[in-house]
């Protein structure tokens, strides 16, 4: 965590449109815009991409003017550890925090993955997102990723609805692994109609049933397949006092604010028997291959971030046989 050298600081911000509308419960994306942070030093290198936070009105424009109103006091040297108590959980410190990894990388020649203190990376089983639409769309559109292991479906809250999607996929892609996103649309009224649903459709996961700060409504309802925390656990502080109600952990660097909060949230979900996911906010393969980092401590991997996009960075991350790999040339050494 020692590591600070001077930079040069430059920042800008990119729409990242998608290629086609992407729907949630209560969202519907047309692009995913991201801040970009450069740090150089030296004739090295260093860059972070972040999205931030939607719902919690953490964007791209609040975030590059955080950054830009601490230009001082990054362009003089700052640690990652510092950097955690600088700025609070979010998509500012994501950008910079993984900035400051790859500027680290570079100037040292040590991979990421072994200043994370993890062993060589290996390829990733990743999910694939299909937006929520209509049972048959989704069917097709989950059909249509041919080399998938693993498929998440997204849900809205309209139980009978919801119901038919669930199906109407699994009868189309009878072997993957099926996870659900509800992204906080259902309550304790109406998960107990569900449940039974995603037990004979044999889905996998239940990620955030119910609405941030209303977890307890999840009390008194028996996990009859794994629940996840999203929208519920943003950061190291917050898992440790809403765990008890999950049984995954999904952590996002953008939600917690980087690389470094992540790697301390697994290890800590670790301790406290949770299991644990990593997921991402959309981006590019520069937002990837961070979260790929994570992703070796994970249990479940989440990031098909850049298929959503008109267009990816190059080099790009590679994606076959139903998983990840981060090519060389990319970010923080790996490859």
């Amino acid at each position: 965590m020692s590591f600070s050298v001077p930079v040069q600081l430059e920042l800008h911000n990119e729409p990242l449109p998608l290629s086609s509308p992407f729907r949630i419960s209560g969202h519907v994306f047309t692009d995913m815009p991201a801040t970009i942070v450069t740090l150089r030093h030296d004739g090295h290198v260093g860059r972070g991409e972040a999205a931030g936070v939607y719902y919690l009105q953490d964007a791209p424009p609040t975030m590059l003017a955080t950054l830009e109103g601490l230009r001082a006091r990054i362009e003089a040297g700052i640690d990652r550890q510092a950097l955690r108590t600088l700025l609070p959980p979010g998509g500012a410190r994501n950008a910079l925090d993984l900035a400051l990894w790859d500027l680290e990388a570079q100037c040292t020649g040590i991979p990421a993955w072994r200043i994370a203190g993890l062993p060589a990376p290996q390829p990733l089983v990743t999910t694939f997102t299909v937006g929520a639409d209509a049972p048959a769309t989704m069917a097709d559109r989950a059909a249509a990723y041919t080399d998938a292991i693993a498929l998440k479906l997204k849900l809205t809250g309209e139980v009978d609805l919801d119901i038919e999607r669930v199906a109407a996929v699994r009868a189309r892609c009878p072997d993957a692994w099926l996870g659900v996103d509800a992204n906080q649309g259902y309550d304790a009224a109406t998960l107990p109609r569900l449940l039974p649903a995603l037990l004979a459709a044999r889905v996998a996961l239940l990620e955030q049933p119910c609405r941030r700060g209303h977890e307890e409504d999840l009390d008194g309802i028996a996990h009859v397949l794994p629940f996840a925390a999203d929208e519920s656990i943003l950061s190291l502080e917050e898992l440790e006092a809403r765990h008890q109600r999950f049984d995954v952990i999904n952590i996002k660097l953008d939600k917690c604010g980087g690389l470094t909060e992540g790697l301390l949230m697994a290890r800590r979900a670790r301790a406290l028997g949770k299991k644990v996911m990593v997921g991402n906010m959309a981006g590019t393969s520069l937002a990837m291959a961070p979260a790929f980092v994570l992703g070796q401590l994970c249990d479940i991997v989440d990031l098909d971030g850049p298929t959503f996009l008109v267009a990816d960075r190059e080099p790009s991350v590679r994606y076959s046989g139903g998983c990840i790999d981060i090519p060389s040339g990319l970010w923080g050494r790996l490859g």
